[in-house]
């Protein structure tokens, strides 16, 4: 039995790959976490449309497909 290592990416509400967290994340919290963490610094200066983040998974069939879109990254600052 041949184990296939399952690979998320980040991309924006387009569904384009993220203008800035294009890359293949290991597991989805860490796409998650990446998220987070850009949405709570570098994003904050983004418009709110630019902010919006989904995250996808590679398919078996190598395609992606939307498995969520973190809120957190669509959420105003108060701060």
């Amino acid at each position: 039995m041949i184990l296939k290592r399952t690979l998320y990416r980040l991309t924006g509400l387009d569904g384009a790959p993220h203008h800035v967290l294009d890359a293949p994340y290991e597991s989805i919290d860490a796409a998650l976490v990446a998220a987070k963490v850009w949405c709570n610094g570098q994003g904050l200066s983004c418009k709110i449309q630019d902010r919006g983040i989904g995250v996808e998974v590679l398919t078996a069939n190598g395609t992606w497909r939307t498995v969520c879109y973190p809120s957190n990254c669509l959420q105003v600052s108060l701060a």
